[in-house]
């Protein structure tokens, strides 16, 4: 990993959980029209694998699915 790239990580490690995930997923979009779907796949699992673990380590204590259900709702209306 480069230098900046480094930089970033770390800084990006000190935000929130739910904005760690939501520069992960934007990172993770900016790769989908990428030429090799296999990458975007193993990055994807690698995401989904820490979330995991956050989750399981009791880092992360996630959110019930109908609070989650009506957030989006309530974005996907504006």
């Amino acid at each position: 990993m480069s230098a900046d790239a480094d930089a970033v990580l770390h800084e990006a490690l000190g935000l929130s959980p739910e904005d760690r995930a939501d520069v992960a997923a934007e990172l993770l979009a900016s790769l989908e029209p990428a030429d090799d779907p296999e990458l975007v796949r193993t990055l994807w699992a690698q995401e989904l694998e820490a979330r995991a673990r956050r989750f399981l380590a009791g880092e992360s204590p996630g959110e019930d699915w109908e609070i989650v259900r009506q957030r989006l709702a309530d974005e996907l209306a504006k």
